[in-house]
Order: structure tokens, then sequence, then C-alpha cells
């Protein structure tokens, strides 16, 4: 596509397309691809159950904070350069989006390799730190070897051409990919686990299914980016070299972008950490929970990355009402899917836990911990939607301290009180309790933000003089 074809293709989408049309448009192929990756993610663990060990569930469960490391790393480049390069083309400056979209892709690959070198190097002392038994820490490490050491460049970069992508304007291929990926991980994982790798591998194979499944994904990116010959997407060497206010925005929203999946990490690992204390069936049952529970939040955040590149276009270009209705229409869309979603997990709660594992003691503990955590829902959604807001106008300063009260002045101290009072079902019981505070406290920045522009025109505002945010 020519360029400027593909401008006129983007600025139909970002400027003309009404509202509820533009956001299914960019989320609805989003969505589908992160439902398939909780898909696979889950998948992971129903394979691994089908086993009936708990100790192979919580060796591979306590390896999704590592996992998460890797997607924060993704996250600095994908929000902060994809969010800027939407801002960049609400102002017609191509030239300089393309040095970001390079500057990006160069980026995760240096990240990938050098998270890869430390979980390498530190395995033992990390899946230690991170609670692993004598009993579960073999599981872990061959999960983990796979999926982290080898897998970590091809995660985090296909994740970022992922988010470039979608920030172009490209949401079909970019949730095609990802959606291509989850499903050839879905085959691969009985087919390694209990066909090529003898019994008692599970977990190993497991692994190996997401590694191959994640460099697949890369590849499929990168050629589907070379033959579209996109005049933004371009990612030879020589264009890596923005201006430094574009290189500081890029860390400005990447890394509170990245630090969200850090502190989610951080929670997780306390979680996991008290969760332990009391018995490895107990984890194993919190384990399943998490992937679980994932389904209206993969949804929402489905939602919120289809939101992103129209609200930061729209900001850029200095249309604040359409931007407005962007973010109101994801708001109460993801509000709805939350209460059904709760509604069904209350219904529905031992029968899913049972799907990943057929213990009875730990099927008991997951259908208690879900139905109480599930409450969460709409608070959850609505915690996040405004970091991913602040994200897209490139307000990385309110993202950041959105996420730092979230978890570590809300999140995790709440954790160790009602771990102190109620034992596992405090534990449960802290993120309803959590993001009703932050859910409160998020709108009401939000709503301090905005009537910042109350009486103002469509254009005219500071912050839409500069694509960096």
């Amino acid at each position: 596509m020519k360029g400027t074809d593909e401008q006129q293709r983007s600025r139909y989408l970002f400027e003309e397309l009404p509202v509820p049309r533009a956001v299914a448009a960019m989320a609805i192929p989003t969505i589908i691809g992160q439902l398939i990756v909780l898909i696979y993610n889950m998948a992971d663990t129903f394979f691994i159950g089908r086993a009936n060990n708990p100790l192979m569930v919580a060796g591979a469960s306590l390896i999704l904070p590592i996992y998460n490391v890797s997607i924060a790393f993704a996250n600095i480049a994908g929000a902060g350069g994809g969010t800027l390069i939407a801002r960049l083309l609400g102002r017609d400056r191509i030239g300089d989006a393309r040095k970001v979209a390079a500057f990006s892709f160069w980026f995760s690959i240096l990240s990938g390799a050098l998270f890869s070198l430390i979980v390498g190097v530190g395995m033992h002392p990390i899946l230690r730190a991170l609670g692993a038994s004598d009993d579960t820490y073999g599981y872990a490490r061959a999960y983990a070897s796979c999926v982290i050491v080898a897998g970590a460049i091809p995660t985090v970069l296909s994740m970022t051409m992922s988010s470039l992508l979608r920030n172009a304007g490209r949401a079909r291929q970019a949730g095609f990919g990802i959606s291509m990926g989850g499903l050839i991980n879905i085959a691969l994982d009985p087919l390694f686990m209990f066909v090529i790798l003898p019994r008692g591998n599970e977990n190993l194979g497991a692994g190996i299914a997401t590694a191959l499944s994640n460099v697949i994904v890369c590849v499929y990116f990168l050629v589907v980016i070379f033959r579209m010959k996109s005049e933004v997407l371009n990612f030879s060497p020589r264009f890596s070299n923005p201006a430094a206010e574009h290189v500081k925005s890029f860390f400005a929203v990447g890394l509170p972008a990245a630090l969200g999946p850090f502190l989610f990490d951080l929670d997780y690992i306390v979680l996991d950490r008290l969760m332990a204390g009391h018995g490895d069936v107990a984890l194993a049952a919190m384990g399943i929970v998490l992937k679980v529970e994932r389904l209206p939040l993969n949804i929402g955040i489905g939602l919120c990355l289809g939101m992103v590149p129209l609200a930061a276009y729209n900001f850029s270009a200095g249309n604040m009402k359409r931007m407005e209705e962007t973010l109101s229409f994801t708001r109460l869309t993801g509000a709805a899917i939350a209460v059904i979603s709760i509604i069904l997990y209350e219904i529905f709660a031992p029968v899913l836990i049972r799907i990943f594992i057929a213990d009875p003691a730990t099927v008991a503990y997951g259908a208690r911990f879900l139905r109480i955590r599930a409450l969460a829902t709409v608070l959850m959604f609505l915690s996040f939607i405004y970091v991913h807001f602040f994200q897209a106008l490139g307000e990385g300063r309110y993202a950041f301290w959105l996420a730092v009260m979230r978890w570590l002045f809300v999140n995790i101290p709440m954790l160790f009180l009602l771990n102190a009072l109620f034992g596992t079902d405090g534990l449960a019981w802290s993120q309803f309790v959590s993001d009703a505070i932050v859910a409160l406290i998020s709108y009401l920045v939000y709503r301090r933000y905005i009537r910042r522009f109350s009486g103002q025109g469509a254009k005219g505002s500071p912050q839409k003089g500069s694509p960096s945010g």
C-alpha cells in the first residue's frame, strides 16, 4: 500500500468512522487475540493438569511472574513506542513515526536477550525466591528454561510488533498473528507433552510448545511487515535514531507501562509466597484461579488496547470530543462484559476448576477462591482503563503514579493484612477490597485531568501541540 493511501486509510479509521465502529474495528481483532492468548496460557495448565499432579501445576504457576517480566519489556516498546507512533500520525509526522518504530524494534531484541541471560544465569535463586519447594523446583525449572531462557526474544519482539501494527491502524494483522500463535501452541502442547516426550516431562513439553509457537509468531510478523512495505513500520537500523524528545517520550510512557506488569508480578509473587504458606494444594488452586479469572480481564485489555490508538491519535489531532467518546464507549462496554462474567463465575466456579484438575481438595479451594476474586472484575477493569488512557495521551507520570498507588500502596499491603486476619480467604478477598479503593481514586484523577480542558475548544490545548506528551 502506498504511503498516501496508507495515510488516507488511517485518517478514515481514526477521524471519520463512528466511534463504536472504530473501537470495534480496533478492539475485536485484539480481543480475539487476547482470548486465544488466554486459552493457550490455560492450555499449558490444562494439559499439565491431566497428569493429576498438583506439584506440576504449582511448578508451572510459579513461572507466571517471570513470564510477566518479559511482557513488561514488551510494554516499554509496545506502549512507549506504539502510542507515540499514534500521536505522531495524528500530527502527520510520518518520518518521525518511522524512526520510533525502528527504535522500538531493536530495543525489543536487546532487552529480550538481556532478560534471557539474567534468568538463565540466576535460575536457582530466582525460583527459590518465588517459592519453589524441593518438590516443585524441577518442574518450574523445566518450564522456565524453554519459555523464558529460550523464548524471551521472540516473546518480547512478537508482542512489540503486534502493538506497533495496532497503533499504526493495522489491528486485524496484529490480532491474527497473536491468535495464530495461540492456536499453534494449543496444537503443539499435547504433541510434545504426551507423544514426543516420556511421561513425567509434561512441564518441559509445555515449555517447548510455548517457545516454538512464539518463534513462529515472530516470523509471521516480520513477513507481514516486510510485505506491507509500510512507510511507518520500517525497521532498518538506519532509521533507528529518533529525536531526543521522542526517546524521552518513549521511556516516559514505556517505563510506567512496564512498571504495571512488574508490580503485577510483585503482587503475584507476594500472593504465591503467602499462599504457599498454606500448603502446595492451596498454591496450585490459586495458580489455576489466576488463569481462569483472566477471561473478562483479557477482553477488557483487548478493549483498552483497541481504544489506545484512537484516543492517542485524536488527542494529538486536537479532537477532544472524539477522544472522550472513545473512552466512554470502551468503559461502558467493558463494565457490561465484566458484570456478565461475574454471574457466570459464581454459577460455574467448580466446573471451571475441575476442567484443569480432578483432585478434590484443589477443586474445593479453587472454586471458593474463584467466586471471591471474580467479584472484583468490574472494579479491576475500571482501574486499568484509566492507566491505558493516560498512556495513550503520553501522560506517563499519571500512569506511573496510578500503578504505584495500586500495587505498592494498596494491593500488596492488603494481601499481608487480610492474610493475617483471615488466612486463605483473606488472600482471595484482597483483590476486591483493593480494587474498590483503586477504582475510585483512578476515576477522581481522571476527572481532575479532564477538567483542565473544560471550556476549551477542541484545538488549543498545550498538550496537543506535542505528540511526545
